[in-house]
């Protein structure tokens, strides 16, 4: 039997190497096939911010625009708010700005809030909690924002939860002398009534 030709010992080298790293792959890909293995996952995940909605039945009509006003004369009206909020809250009330022109001592406001009611008309109000009556004055430098707004109404973030607020104002010259009296001829006053729904 003669030696293997140096030819053949060459041949015999180079299939040597890859051979061994082809075997060694091999139990490499065995071993990891009999590992264990196990996963769980969350998939999906995304996050969206809700909203706030309040509107209110007066179509951009003001509430009350009453000219010649004579002492002792009053009226009411009722204002139905909706919200429409996907996400809980609490609607407060509150007096945004004063127009003082001789009268925010005298005209007089006292406001409930409950159901029924709207704009149009109070017929059907049902009153659940009610703000004693105060001037505008007053009203304008107790609440005059959001912290210090009154008739708090929680909402849950459903659509279309309401509340009616019905607003009875009176030219009140209570204790005034006739001169005083005389002396409020001419005079007026204005105000902005906010309702403001915040997320909680």
């Amino acid at each position: 039997m003669h030696a293997p030709s140096i030819r053949t010992r060459k041949i015999a080298a180079l299939t040597a190497g890859p051979v061994a790293i082809l075997v060694a792959g091999l139990l490499v890909w065995q071993g990891s096939l009999s590992a264990f293995s196990a996963q769980t996952q969350s998939v999906g995940n995304n996050w969206a911010t809700g909203s706030v909605t309040l509107t209110d039945d007066d179509a951009g009509a003001a509430a009350f625009q009453i000219q010649n006003v004579t002492p002792g004369q009053t009226g009411s009206r009722c204002l139905k708010v909706t919200s429409d909020s996907t996400v809980p809250g609490i609607v407060k009330t509150y007096v945004a700005r004063l127009g003082a022109q001789g009268l925010e001592n005298n005209i007089t406001i006292a406001t409930q809030i409950g159901t029924g009611g709207t704009f149009a008309s109070c017929t059907g109000f049902v009153p659940e909690t009610s703000l004693p009556a105060m001037s505008l004055s007053s009203a304008a430098a107790a609440i005059s924002n959001y912290s210090t707004g009154v008739l708090p109404w929680t909402t849950t973030g459903a659509s279309g939860e309401t509340k009616t607020y019905k607003v009875t104002w009176a030219f009140d010259t209570t204790g005034l002398s006739q001169v005083a009296i005389d002396a409020l001829q001419g005079k007026s006053v204005s105000a902005d009534v906010v309702w403001e729904l915040q997320s909680n």
